[in-house]
């Protein structure tokens, strides 16, 4: 369940353990939330990648994922999942009902929505020059833009806009949270910073009904009002699990908590990975995500056939012994 990068993995060595696979996604898109909010934003952390654009990085994993032809649905939810008598789990989806002997979930942070800006003439002016989802870099090239935030996304964007934008201004309430690198990178760029204690107060639109200035409380307590062609906020997601919830996992923090070892949920035979699942000492990046995949599926083959062998081995090995079979 999932068609994000840690579900396209998933798939991907399921095919490679020679497992029939499904995939499916309640978006019309692979790729979950690097297709749908960021794809033209640069990813740093993925091995093999000194950067990587998200869509590229999407379009690459999709192709891995195909290479053992699993069946994929997309704009398909799964809204309820159950364990019948002979153990065969059952997912009622809003196309119809699948069976399996198991079942990965790899829903990212399950169903996102951005954490909405509270200031006078932000709702007025959303999708007029205010965005929650920036999708094409090239719609800010020459625009005066100001970024709302201080996360990951939010300096992320801000680097990936300075060399084509007209002006990049940073206004965030806080310290920065993104990684260390990334700020430092920042700090030493042209983009005009304004934190901490920095907060939007009010948007206006210019003559032409589009967004036209932007005022904001500084670290002093006085207010500033500057011109602005584009608004980013990133000041995170609320995630929801949605239908999840109903299914009878144990949850932490709005997250499935599954056995460290093997990735397993408290429901046999349902396995966890990436964002979605919890255990102590959780790190949500994408490379977490894949080496969740992979124990989750040798888990899952396993589970489906226990005279199976748990670790195939190297990908050279799983190769020689397919081509020997």
């Amino acid at each position: 369940i999932g068609a994000g990068p840690t579900g396209l993995f998933a798939a991907f060595y399921a095919g490679m353990r020679k497992a029939r696979t499904l995939i499916i996604d309640s978006l019309e898109e692979p790729g979950g939330a690097l297709t749908a909010i960021y794809p033209e934003k640069y990813i740093y952390d993925v091995a093999g990648f000194p950067k990587i654009l998200a869509k590229d990085l999407v379009e690459q994993m999709y192709q891995q994922a195909m290479r053992d032809e699993p069946d994929v649905r997309l704009s398909e939810q799964v809204l309820k999942l159950e364990k019948l008598d002979d153990g065969i789990l059952q997912l009622t989806t809003t196309r119809g009902v699948h069976h399996s002997k198991s079942v990965i979930i790899c829903g990212g942070v399950g169903a996102f929505e951005p954490k909405r800006l509270e200031a006078p003439g932000v709702e007025e002016l959303t999708g007029k020059g205010i965005h929650y989802f920036a999708k094409h870099v090239e719609d800010f090239r020459d625009k005066k833009v100001v970024i709302v935030g201080g996360g990951d996304s939010a300096v992320d964007w801000a680097l990936t806009l300075e060399p084509i934008a007209a002006k990049v201004t940073v206004i965030h309430r806080s310290q920065f949270r993104a990684h260390e690198s990334s700020v430092q990178e920042l700090q030493e760029s042209s983009v005009d910073l304004h934190y901490p204690k920095c907060e939007v107060t009010e948007v206006k639109p210019g003559s032409h009904g589009r967004l036209g200035e932007v005022t904001f409380k500084n670290a002093s307590g006085e207010v500033e009002t500057i011109e602005a062609d584009e608004l980013i906020v990133a000041v995170g997601f609320l995630a929801d699990l949605g239908p999840l919830k109903s299914w009878g996992f144990e949850l932490q923090k709005n997250q499935i908590v599954v056995d460290i070892v093997s990735m397993q949920t408290n429901i046999e035979g349902v396995f966890a990975a990436g964002d979605l699942c919890w255990y102590p000492a959780k790190f949500r990046l994408i490379a977490t995500g894949a080496a969740e995949a992979v124990t989750a599926v040798n888990h899952a083959v396993v589970h489906n056939d226990p005279g199976t062998r748990l670790d195939p081995g190297h990908s050279t090995n799983i190769m020689a012994a397919r081509d020997a079979s």
